[in-house]
């Protein structure tokens, strides 16, 4: 499996995978493209997962408040941050991503889930800070990239789940 890049990349954003991005100019790398932050919420329940969601509860959360300059301070502990930008996964694509290197030298980490085929929406992570001084972060700051790769053959279904059209 290899990662979409270059020129190839570029068409693929072209036809609106990747929108409501802040400067595509600094956003789009070689690999991927850089998923900003748009907002930080801290857990306020425990969740509840089973195995047909039939009785799955996801942890609720408030929002956290960036400062007037913009920026929101974290302790150690893990949140929920959701992304500026929306994606729309083509049925012969699926994507990963991997947190930036300069939040995993600053002791955080954002774990992900994969973006199925036919997924659209505004995406959501898990943000683990790890550090023991906490870390801060301004509003837009640029913690992911989104990398996307070619499936073996289209999809015959795409995402229909729950978080479908989620944040917009």
């Amino acid at each position: 499996m290899a990662i979409i890049s270059g020129r190839e990349l570029g068409e693929i954003l072209e036809r609106g995978v990747v929108r409501e991005m802040i400067d595509p100019e600094v956003q789009v790398q070689i690999c991927g493209v850089d998923l900003s932050l748009r907002s930080v919420e801290r857990f306020v329940t425990p969740g509840a997962i089973d195995y047909d969601n039939k009785e799955r509860q996801v942890s609720k959360t408030e929002e956290m408040l960036f400062d007037d300059a913009g920026w929101v301070s974290l302790e150690t502990g893990c949140y929920l941050v959701t992304f500026n930008e929306t994606v729309s996964i083509p049925k012969a694509l699926t994507a990963l991503a991997r947190p930036r290197s300069s939040l995993l030298r600053s002791g955080a980490t954002v774990e992900t889930a994969l973006w199925d085929p036919g997924y659209q929406g505004r995406s959501q992570s898990l943000l683990v800070v790890f550090n023991p001084l906490g870390l801060r972060l301004k509003k837009n700051a640029r913690l992911i990239q989104l990398a996307f790769y070619r499936l073996s053959a289209m999809a015959e279904k795409g995402y229909d789940g729950a978080y479908q059209n989620e944040n917009l």
